[in-house]
């Protein structure tokens, strides 16, 4: 990255700062950076910013946990604001959404219906990208605490081949589900499917976004030919 010299904070010191998710491309959040917030970030590899409300420097996380460790700064072409592509430890906005910009504004051109579909889709999006970090970051604290009494501490304990044998086993029940003819048996049993197979990406330190990533690049290949 250039020099801070390089960029244009405006006349309070300031630099507007997006945070996008370096996996997705999902746009998180928007914040301020002052050149001491930029320093830290840069110096810590967590993302720093500057609260106007508060007139201080603050941590993403440093309250809720919910981090961002920084990938790359880029900057725009008039210097004046900065895109950080970072991964997002759960959620990004204080409302537990993972992004910031859930809500949308009917705008000329766009059919209400479909504008306020648009909307329900894209908090349904939030809300399932939220579900599953967020289980994923509680396997994660588990597989580092290993507390007394927690389930998922104790398939760790037992190794690859516990976790290996509930995912084995899971797999058996959702196929019964299915054979059954039972939708509700079948989500159930899926959902204990997807719980496992979290727990042993983890196992590998492989984070969700890794097989998304993967799912997109073949689905963007031949869309017709993978679907």
């Amino acid at each position: 990255m250039e020099s801070p010299e390089a960029l244009r904070f405006d006349e309070s010191g300031l630099i507007p700062a997006i945070a996008q998710d370096v996996e997705t491309g999902q746009v998180l959040m928007h914040a301020f950076m002052n050149a001491q917030a930029l320093a830290r970030t840069c110096e810590t590899g967590l993302a720093h910013y500057y609260s106007r409300s508060r007139q201080r420097l603050w941590r993403k996380g440093e309250e809720s946990g919910h981090v961002q460790r920084v990938r790359a700064i880029l900057y725009d072409c008039d210097a004046d604001t900065l895109l950080l592509k970072v991964e997002q430890h759960m959620a990004a906005c204080h409302t537990g959404s993972r992004s910031c910009f859930f809500r949308a504004l009917p705008f000329p051109g766009v059919a209400s219906a479909e504008g306020a579909a648009c909307a329900e889709g894209q908090d349904a999006a939030d809300t399932r990208s939220t579900v599953l970090a967020e289980v994923f970051e509680v396997i994660l604290d588990r597989k580092l605490r290993r507390p007394d009494g927690s389930y998922v501490a104790s398939l760790f304990a037992k190794g690859q081949e516990r976790i290996l044998k509930k995912i084995l086993e899971e797999s058996a029940e959702v196929l019964i589900a299915s054979k059954d003819g039972d939708r509700k048996q079948l989500v159930y049993e899926m959902a204990d499917l997807w719980f496992h197979t979290l727990v042993l990406l983890a196992a590998h330190d492989v984070r969700p976004e890794e097989i998304i990533s993967e799912l997109k690049r073949r689905f963007g290949k031949r869309k017709e030919d993978y679907a």
